[in-house]
């Protein structure tokens, strides 16, 4: 028996097995895994492993399919077989111009769907197949590129995944279920209409239909980006948060003024969200750009969630608080309504 506290002793042993194993440091984790020849056997510790075997000739005649060196650095040595490194060149017939790590990233990039949208890294690792600590680093590294969120044990996609591309976009069901209904909008009211998920603290505008019939149209476009504490959408979406959620908001949120109407009072800020969640829509007058006004309700998934803030921006010589309260949100909340039907199939 070779204990895990004398490996060092055996490490002459161990090392013909692969030169990945070369790279073995203190306190690493060796883990063997699918051996074809019987006799040798592997069992998970902490710091080392536990390997029964007297015989040195089954090293030299073992088909070893997997060998993960975890060091607590952080580094990886070796590759977890199951859809890494090895079966992923494999799937390529070897092309030396794949690149596994980019192939990993965007496997836990597609884990995450309308039925998992927050997963624990545990979920996560076994949605891919990869090890923890593959899974883990692939997940921290998406986090400080910003397309990744952690509440500290659950992992969810931001809104700057839209950004690798205006294709990621299109293809999303949502928009192009959204698209011919805020189409329609925009011709009844002859205003342009958006779309706005939350980013951090800003809304993303993720969709929008164009009135046409204006000479003076509002410049907001696809992947635009604006504060969320002095826009509608902003107001509809944190308002969507839970308690906690919208506590840490308040406490780390800066209300910078963008005009002189821009509310900067926490306090203010807090009723005007308060007064959303029970009227169920917000309105607000020139606190993003003097001269214009916008009206958002928000667009809800089957299960109640809301997952995004439909949007309507109006300039101010035509069109008075309340000529929006009474003309336009009817409208507003009747298409995001026509939305929610849709997801629903």
């Amino acid at each position: 028996m070779i204990r895990s506290d004398d490996i060092g002793d055996n490490w002459p042993f161990l090392a013909p097995t692969t030169g990945a194993a070369r790279m073995l440091g203190n306190h690493a984790t060796l883990r063997f895994y699918n051996f074809l020849t019987t006799g040798l056997f592997a069992s998970r510790t902490v710091g080392l492993c536990i390997v029964r075997s007297d015989d040195r000739k089954l090293w030299e005649r073992a088909a070893m399919t997997e060998l993960t060196i975890e060091q607590q650095s952080g580094r990886t040595a070796g590759a977890r077989s199951s859809r890494n490194s090895l079966d992923l060149d494999k799937g390529r017939g070897g092309d030396r111009d794949f690149v596994n790590a980019l192939a990993r990233g965007l496997e836990v990039i597609r884990a995450f769907s309308r039925l998992k949208p927050r997963m624990t890294l545990s979920e996560v690792a076994n949605a891919t197949d990869l090890s923890r600590a593959t899974a883990r680093r692939l997940l921290l590294t998406l986090e400080r590129e910003g397309y990744v969120q952690s509440n500290g044990r659950h992992f969810s996609l931001r809104p700057k995944v839209l950004e690798l591309g205006l294709s990621a976009l299109s293809s999303l069901d949502i928009w192009e279920i959204a698209q011919p209904i805020m189409n329609n909008l925009s011709e009844r009211i002859q205003e342009s209409v958006f779309a706005a998920v939350m980013d951090g603290y800003e809304v993303v505008y993720v969709a929008r239909a164009a009135s046409f019939n204006r000479m003076i149209s509002i410049g907001i476009h696809i992947g635009s980006r604006a504060p969320v504490h002095c826009v509608s959408t902003g107001r509809v979406l944190l308002a969507a948060l839970p308690d906690t959620e919208l506590e840490k908001y308040f406490d780390t949120a800066d209300l910078a003024p963008i005009t002189q109407y821009t509310q900067t009072s926490k306090v203010k800020l807090r009723d005007a969200i308060e007064q959303t969640r029970r009227q169920g829509w917000s309105l607000v007058d020139q606190e993003l750009e003097v001269g214009l006004r916008s009206l958002s309700v928000p667009i809800r998934n089957r299960f109640g969630t809301t997952i995004a803030a439909l949007n309507v921006c109006c300039p101010t010589p035509r069109w008075t608080l309340e000529d929006m309260r009474s003309r336009l949100l009817a409208d507003l909340m009747e298409a995001s309504q026509q939305i929610t039907s849709a997801l629903q199939g």
